[in-house]
């Protein structure tokens, strides 16, 4: 049956998780052969392929913080696109990282060669099997021993700059550019699997401590760390290995620490390769996992997939499958090909997931409420995307054909099983309904409902007293001027069914308060209030005044909250009123106020905005 995840990753957990899912081939094997295309400016194509990555990651990041919900870059897309993008989101995602994890439990065998003669598949297979069942008790469990791993493996990094910058040849560098300036995007290209890792620790927003912090903060620190480690690693070994025999060879790390260190050193950085792959491989499960599950909460996969352990708290079933996927894939599928199929689907996710930023930002939805904002919008995200096409022509035809095919099957699971069971809003329905259509003809509320309950799951927001007043508050929304008499006359009108006050006592007392001191609290901002006998109260009314509401000495008010309490619970009338002043001084609610689409929106703006509870 469905569940909750537990919240048990930290700071340090996203770090080593996305660290731990790009540091592993992409260092320990690609440099040798990313040298023989681009000579020593290979560590500018290094650089180039993070840089790629960031306007993605930028993006990933706020959308996350918006929605830190298990499945990672598929919730929000299909989010923003609808069931048959989210389905192809879904599928791409899950099988990229499932293959990511198995190719680096292979790619073990090339350095395990070195220390052991136990065959490559056995010890592929073991560890699979370990780090099914480590992921199966627990992803606190899982994220400690990433943990383990990961600083482990940055130790024994530094380890080796260290002892190798003494050994670094000067002519090794020269000439920089061997292969020309153009190659050295060409191998951008052929590198950029090195960070495909990076923005999956998204998958585990639902299970993150404080996503809006944690998230965006784990992974930028990750992509500078890792390109740095990169860097430093990749000028050692150019500095310290021949270059004919840099071109040649699928060990250059290894290599490398054999001629600046002998042996000792050769075998200490072949244990930490094997670090190395072993965490890409458990960050493979642990990420992986969360897309099966995410995808049968919206009914594009069996239910079976959402069921959760009650004891550990993990999906098991989603685990399993992942796991079960990876073990065939080491065992019969030849993987170097499905890899690059795996780095294409990844630069297409990235173009997807800047498209779908801009699509939230511009459909203006209330209840959108990410904790962290990308910078430089919307031209990183444009940047982002032309970078993304850049890389993909740069894969070649044979590589978007396959990739093409591959998109063509997730799309006939969608017509054959998910066409006829899913239904979802999606954020682009909102964004042509702002240029098409004023009347919300085309959008549910589905989408607006859901990211609010998103926001409050993610705020821990309690269900307390004021926010079920202002659940069941009534909302006016005016659009020409009115007189503050006409205006109150109005709200008494509005307010007499529910208090059984008659509409001239409400309208003498609104009046009359104002008359002993204004309500106005602010520029266009005014709360008037009163106290009635009865049990019936407190009540509220929600106003926008588009034209404004005249109030005494001509001021003009835009926006009103109406409240009506109770004489016998003074305490309470002073709360609430502590509260709507409190959050109509957060930054930028004037501007989410006037911009809101209709009432239900108004009402998200206030149910949605951070306060003290009380």
């Amino acid at each position: 049956m469905e569940g909750d995840l537990k919240k048990e990753l930290t700071l340090l957990n996203v770090f080593c998780v996305a660290t731990g899912a790009m540091i592993s081939s992409g260092l320990f094997i690609l440099p040798g052969l990313a040298f023989a295309k681009a000579g020593p400016a290979v560590i500018l194509s290094y650089m180039i392929a993070g840089i790629f990555c960031l306007p993605a990651l930028l993006s990933m990041a706020e959308l996350t913080t918006a929605m830190p919900k298990a499945g990672g870059d598929y919730f929000y897309i299909m989010r923003g696109f609808g069931p048959l993008l989210g389905t192809l989101a879904g599928f791409s995602t899950w099988f990229s990282l499932s293959l990511k994890g198995a190719f680096a439990l292979i790619g073990m065998g090339a350095y395990l060669s070195i220390i052991t003669d136990i065959p490559l598949n056995i010890i592929a297979l073991f560890c699979c099997l370990f780090f099914i069942f480590l992921n199966l008790i627990g992803v606190k469990e899982a994220g400690r021993f990433q943990v383990f791993l990961v600083l482990g493996l940055l130790a024994t990094l530094l380890g080796y700059v260290l002892w190798g910058m003494k050994t670094v040849d000067p002519f090794n560098f020269s000439p920089f550019f061997a292969k020309g300036l153009g190659p050295v995007f060409a191998t951008a290209s052929f590198v950029f699997i090195s960070y495909g890792g990076l923005t999956k620790v998204a998958a585990l927003a639902e299970e993150t401590k404080n996503p809006g912090r944690n998230l965006p903060l784990g992974m930028i620190l990750s992509l500078i760390v890792t390109s740095i480690f990169y860097a430093l690693v990749i000028f050692v070994t150019i500095g310290v290995l021949n270059p004919e025999s840099l071109k040649g060879t699928l060990t250059p790390i290894s290599d490398g620490a054999g001629i600046s260190g002998g042996d000792v050193l050769k075998i200490i950085i072949s244990v930490g390769a094997f670090l190395a792959f072993i965490s890409t491989a458990n960050s493979g499960i642990m990420t992986a996992s969360r897309y099966p599950l995410g995808m049968s909460r919206d009914k594009l996969l069996p239910t079976s997939f959402q069921k959760i352990s009650s004891k550990f708290k993990t999906p098991y079933i989603a685990i399993l499958f992942t796991g079960a996927f990876m073990i065939l894939a080491i065992s019969f599928l030849r993987l170097e090909l499905l890899v690059k199929i795996a780095s294409s689907i990844l630069v297409v996710l990235y173009i997807v997931a800047n498209l779908t930023l801009i699509l939230f930002r511009e459909s203006k939805i209330a209840s959108y409420r990410p904790r962290f904002h990308s910078p430089l919008y919307p031209y990183l995200q444009i940047v982002g995307i032309l970078g993304g096409f850049f890389l993909l022509i740069e894969m070649g035809t044979f590589i978007v054909f396959l990739t093409t095919i591959f998109l063509l099957s997730g799309f006939m699971w969608y017509k054959a099983y998910v066409q006829k069971r899913a239904s979802q809003d999606s954020a682009l329905i909102y964004a042509l309904e702002r240029l098409v259509a004023k009347d919300k003809e085309l959008a549910s509320e589905s989408l607006l409902t859901e990211l609010k309950e998103i926001v409050i799951q993610r705020e821990g927001i309690i269900g307390d007293r004021f926010r079920k007043l202002i659940e069941e508050s009534k909302i006016l929304d005016i659009e020409l001027p009115l007189k503050i008499e006409d205006f109150f006359k109005e709200i008494s009108d509005i307010l007499r069914k529910d208090l059984g006050v008659g509409s001239e006592e409400l309208f003498r007392k609104f009046m009359e308060r104002e008359q002993e001191s204004s309500t106005v609290i602010g520029k266009g901002l005014a709360i008037p209030h009163i106290a009635v006998e009865g049990k019936n109260t407190p009540k509220v009314i929600l106003v926008r005044a588009k034209a404004g509401v005249i109030f005494p000495e001509d001021q003009l008010v835009h926006i009103a909250f109406v409240l009506v309490g109770s004489a016998g619970e003074r305490i309470l009338h002073l709360k609430i009123l502590a509260a709507i002043a409190q959050i109509t001084q957060n930054p930028g609610f004037d501007k989410m106020w006037r911009e809101a689409t209709d009432g239900e929106e108004l009402r998200n703006v206030f149910l949605l905005a951070e306060r003290k509870q009380s």
